[in-house]
């Protein structure tokens, strides 16, 4: 079945009939709704708005009903047609902190009211429905337009868009911005999504492209375009009006718990700070009222608030509730098969009705339904019309997130630039010379031709320049946070020293690994079945959607799982992306083949903690779960030990003495290991002698480069989760100097809701003053202490009554960053924020947010303006970054380093301390490529390839090869664009970049093109093996690298160049000065030609 179909259905209902002409007829006054349940209440609106073809209104109680709402209206209208409308500011009812992003959705609505030729559905909540906004004159009168073959001055555009708040960058990310290149302006609207690019043939626009502020390529043409500034500016605003005045009287108004919504609008103004005069940015309740009175109010399912003249019942119930009782939901699909009422079950995703189709086959029931492939937000029952509308996420019991239009991520294109720009002061590492500090570009003079090339400071001030074509041996120093790196000295045998040491550990370290690998490849393990319907039925009732990271670690483990030889995985991701339900898929998987696991965690808390979710996740299944740890009396782990040796126990949860002689499975199949690199030598001993025949699964939250992933294919299965969940809510992060009223607010809220605080707070010798401050705030809080220095059971007592839910705060020092995950906890308050690493931030702010439930993280930090650049810089990214992963790059540099450390051993962090991450990375692939190719040659099926034995080819030219200054004029965009040369590989990507140029910067000057022919010529040079290649006063000389053996000049590729030269020696010849062998053309002209005569020798 289609949505359309469905629509089609409803459009010939009597009632639904009756109730639009009533509507469509009345002039003003107010209309109820009942019995209209789930997403048939945006079914009903999608057919009053279709047949009014007005802009309306849609006034919901908060954000995320308005979000189900637009979702399900969009889904109904087969196009988007409803926005919604938040407030302008970071804070509810608070001006202070403007939201960029929702003053540019706000723009662009407004632009859709006042121009738009399709009619619009408006959704607001109490925040954006009592905001004043612009006027639609003042609007009007702001906005610039322009068109292809208007002719317009530059200085009158620079100076109008000064006028108008814009800033001048060198690249334009977020709204609000310009930038000039030549005769390209790129501008970023207010009232759009994506930025625009300009394109000047002298005064006259040529072209007018949207374009990806990420990639910053053009991705479609238009014909016209309007810049609009910030509508939030005062200067432009003048004097704001309600958003009600956008309606022309009598619109269609539709309302859901209006009493509700108005009495939200009362509390807020009241917080409305001091210093602001509210009645300027914020309209009155009466105001809102009288307004509304002048429309054709229609009030849904719920309070009413005005009195009505005629009232409309449907007669739909809400979808029935069966807590993942398929048997149950087999029996009223079928119950209304038989009275003949049409089944339908919806979902976004395919997977998931087939996941249905088969739980229901496996359960032996034969169903009719229809599947409807699209995600709405609540199912519903209409016995009138005989339709049941079925959706999956409430069939499993899961989150809805409601699917908004894809948002550009400006933050991205931000974070995504400062981590590969180089500034002048950063530390960089130079491959053959090592550590030192970049000091920018600068042109040197070579044979008379000014050359631009990297410098760079190394130890005792010794300078070295780089060329630019030899930029890939340059990559920026990434180290732990906070810690410079020692600068090396040019011309001294540490650096290469360093190197080789390193390169001998790696090899040390996957020697072993490999080792173990090959042992384990050669035992006989068990080889479990493939998933049974309850395997199914227990990951379709995942409370969120997989990512495909996920996903596919997930099938990764089963696939190992179902071999004959034992598993050995390690799965890596961040904090709340999924590691705990694989290891829960993988267990439920082991437990339904009557085989038993074992989970071995570090912390007697983490035993607690495992045990509650594995048995709450697990509660519907006939799974026995059970743990031991040393809060258990010793009567209890005997019992458990008891039923663990006779088989009644499928999964036992316990810490290391879990490995103690004592324990006795029946049958053990699989063996969990949480965060291993906690555990001593001896524990790890154990676990060895285990390991190798029974299938282990190892977790570590700890994040490891994806890249590494690959440098170590082979020496360990490995599994890593990068992608955020992507239905877990955004943590509403807000940063507030420190007070006693925002304190006591947040306390309050989140104990009104029944959830629980972490207060973190990093001195223990005044922690306990918090605590008492909390208590005197607010008296009904239980609140408690946590902190390092405290006697260990203490410390485990405190924790595990948190966990229990026997305190609603906890005030802690940072002991919980790591580990820790209470699903009830969605509020965390950070004192002193700005003392914290960015990652160390982010780290405790996705300890909250682990659950459907809205979360908030509170940062307490001095004044914005009184805190140095860092720290400013800090808190305004962690609160910009609130999508979970969203700031992943950037704060989690310095755990990227933690993650190759503890994966190859902790020493390893120094190494990657001295010699920077990047440089790490490739010693490490080369130590491993020379592992596969000579000691463990025979237990890989592995092809030899050139990769690591390849020659490093340098071009000498005395043309102009480069990116001249009046065409780029930013050096440190120069600088990313030199980089990005260093990195392209073959043709097609050059193409791809050629395009970007002539995109971004207009045609390519020749200088440009004689680099790229360089860059051509290098490649061939590299699978000639030449190390250098020379064109200069129209003369081409190639050199062969020294590091050719006998193999090479025995082989087929030299013996072809060999017969060219033979059968061309008016064109080329051999030559060979002492033990140095080159290759020479005559008469080469240009770099082009140069590129031609080498592809000949290929």
């Amino acid at each position: 079945m289609r949505v359309e179909h469905l629509i089609e259905f409803y459009a010939k209902d009597r009632l639904v009939n009756q109730w639009v002409e009533e509507i469509l007829s009345e002039k003003k006054g107010a209309w109820s709704i009942e019995g209209a349940k789930g997403s048939f209440e945006a079914l009903l609106i999608a057919h009053g708005f279709k047949s009014k073809q007005e802009n309306t209104l849609l006034i919901l109680e908060d954000e995320d009903t308005a979000g189900n709402f637009a979702n399900d209206l969009n889904l109904f209208l087969a196009e988007e047609r409803a926005f919604v409308l938040n407030s302008s500011f970071k804070r509810r009812f608070d001006p202070s902190y403007q939201n960029k992003n929702s003053v540019q959705e706000k723009a662009e609505i407004i632009q859709n009211l006042t121009i738009g030729k399709k009619a619009k559905i408006v959704i607001c909540h109490p925040e954006s429905l009592s905001e004043k906004i612009i006027s639609s004159s003042a609007f009007e009168k702001n906005k610039l337009l322009f068109q292809i073959g208007d002719e317009f001055d530059f200085e009158f555009l620079i100076e109008s868009l000064n006028s108008y708040g814009f800033s001048r960058e060198d690249f334009v990310y977020e709204p609000g911005q310009f930038a000039i290149r030549g005769g390209i302006v790129d501008i970023f609207s207010f009232s759009s999504e994506v930025p625009y690019r300009l394109e000047l043939a002298g005064l006259k626009i040529e072209s007018i492209r949207q374009f990806d502020p990420i990639t910053q390529l053009s991705i479609k043409e238009m014909a016209f375009t309007h810049i609009v500034p910030n509508i939030q500016e005062d200067e432009i605003s003048g004097n704001r009006v309600g958003l009600l005045s956008y309606f022309k009287q009598p619109s269609l108004i539709f309302c859901k718990q209006l009493p509700s919504v108005l009495n939200t609008i009362e509390k807020g103004l009241k917080k409305v700070p001091k210093n602001v005069n509210s009645s300027e940015i914020y309209e009155n309740v009466v105001d809102i009222e009288n307004q509304l009175q002048a429309h054709c109010i229609i009030e849904l399912e719920g309070q009413k608030y005005f009195k009505s003249k005629g009232s409309f019942n449907f007669e739909t119930k809400q979808q029935a509730h069966f807590n993942k009782n398929f048997h149950l939901f087999a029996e009223e699909l079928n119950a209304n098969s038989k009275i003949g009422i049409m089944n339908i079950i919806g979902s976004s995703q395919v997977k998931q009705i087939d996941r249905i189709s088969s739980i229901l086959e496996d359960l032996g029931k034969s169903v009719n339904f229809e599947p409807l492939y699209e995600g709405f937000s609540s199912g519903f029952y209409d016995a009138r019309n005989k339709v049941a509308m079925y959706t999956d996420h409430q069939l499993f019991g899961r989150h809805f997130q409601y699917k908004l239009k894809s948002k550009y991520s400006t933050n991205q294109a931000l974070s995504i630039k400062e981590l590969k720009n180089l500034n002048p002061g950063d530390f960089i590492v130079h491959i053959d010379h090592g550590v030192g500090q970049f000091e920018g570009l600068q042109k040197i003079e070579i044979a008379g031709k000014f050359k631009e090339a990297v410098r760079i400071r190394y130890k005792n001030n010794d300078l070295l320049y780089v060329n630019i074509a030899s930029l890939h041996k340059i990559s920026k120093y990434v180290g732990k946070e906070g810690t410079p790196p020692k600068l090396n000295k040019l011309g001294s045998d540490a650096w290469q020293n360093l190197k080789r040491k390193t390169k001998k550990r790696i090899k040390d370290i996957a020697r072993d690994l490999i080792k173990l690998y090959a042992k384990r490849k050669s035992e006989k393990g068990f080889a479990f079945s493939p998933d049974s319907y309850l395997q199914i039925e227990m990951e379709a009732s995942f409370l969120y959607e997989d990512t495909p990271d996920q996903a596919k670690a997930s099938e990764e483990v089963k696939r190992d799982m179902e071999k004959n030889y034992p598993m050995d995985r390690l799965i890596c991701g961040d904090v709340g992306f999924g590691k705990t339900e694989i290891a829960m898929r993988a267990a439920f998987k082991a437990a339904t083949d009557s085989k038993q696991v074992a989970i071995l965690v570090p912390t007697t808390i983490l035993a607690q903690q495992h045990y509650y979710s594995f048995r709450k996740r697990l509660k519907d299944f006939p799974v026995h779960v059970d743990y031991i740890n040393r809060f258990r009396t010793q009567k209890d782990v005997s019992q458990v030990l008891s039923k663990l040796k006779e088989g009644k126990i499928d999964i036992l949860i316990g810490t290391h003495k879990l490995l103690s002689k004592s324990t006795q499975f029946k049958d053990l199949g699989l063996l969990i290991i949480d965060e291993e690199q906690k555990f001593g030598v001896s524990a790890k001993e154990k676990l060895k002698e285990i390991r190798v025949n029974v299938d282990t699964l190892t977790l570590t939250a700890t994040p490891i480069p994806r890249t590494l992933h690959f440098s170590l294919m082979g020496a360990r299965d490995l599994s890593i989760i990068q992608t955020p969940p992507p239905n877990r809510r955004p943590i509403q992060t807000q940063i507030h100097t420190f007070n006693h009223d925002t304190l006591k607010e947040a306390v309050e809220n989140e104990i009104a809701r029944k959830g629980q605080i972490f207060f973190i707070h990093n001195r223990v010798r005044d922690i306990e003053e918090y605590a008492l401050l909390i208590k005197s705030l607010v008296p009904e809080a239980k609140v408690a202490v946590g902190h390092g220095q405290m006697p260990g059971d203490q410390l485990e007592n405190v924790m595990l009554k948190f966990i229990e839910g026997d305190f609603d705060v906890l005030v802690a020092t940072t002991i919980i960053e790591s580990g820790l995950d209470i699903t009830n906890a969605n509020t965390i308050i950070i004192n002193n924020a700005h003392a914290y690493g960015l990652s160390d931030l982010h780290q405790m702010r996705g300890r909250v947010g682990r659950s459907n439930t809205k979360a908030y993280a509170l940062m307490f930090c001095p004044p914005i303006h009184a805190l140095n650049d860092d720290a400013r810089r800090r808190m305004q990214a962690i609160e910009e970054f609130s999508d979970l992963g969203s700031g992943f790059g950037i704060a989690m540099r310095d755990l990227d380093i933690r993650g190759a450390g503890n994966l190859l051993g902790g020493e390893q962090s120094g190494f990657i301390a001295d010699i920077g991450f990047n440089t790490y990375h490739k010693i490490l692939d080369e130590a491993i490529a020379e592992l596969k190719d000579d000691e463990f040659k025979n237990l890989f099926d592995h092809k030899q390839d050139n990769k690591y034995i390849h020659t490093d080819t340098v071009v000498e030219t005395d043309l102009d090869a480069n990116i001249p200054e009046n065409y780029v004029s930013s050096t440190a965009e120069r600088l990313s664009l030199y980089n990005q040369v260093s990195q392209i590989e073959n043709k097609a990507q050059m193409e791809s970049f050629v395009k970007q140029l002539n995109d971004r910067f207009g045609e390519l000057p020749k200088e440009v093109f004689q680099l790229l022919n360089c860059l051509k010529i290098k490649w061939i040079g590299q699978k000639l093996h030449f190390s250098k290649v020379s064109f200069k006063k129209r003369s081409l000389r190639c050199h062969f690298s020294d590091n050719l053996d006998e193999d090479y000049f025995q082989g087929p590729q030299f013996g072809a160049l060999l017969m060219y030269i033979q059968n061309h020696p008016h064109k080329v010849s051999l030559e060979q000065k002492g033990e140095k062998l080159s290759i020479r053309f005559k008469e080469v002209n240009n770099l082009a030609e140069a590129n031609k005569s080498l592809e000949k020798l290929l």
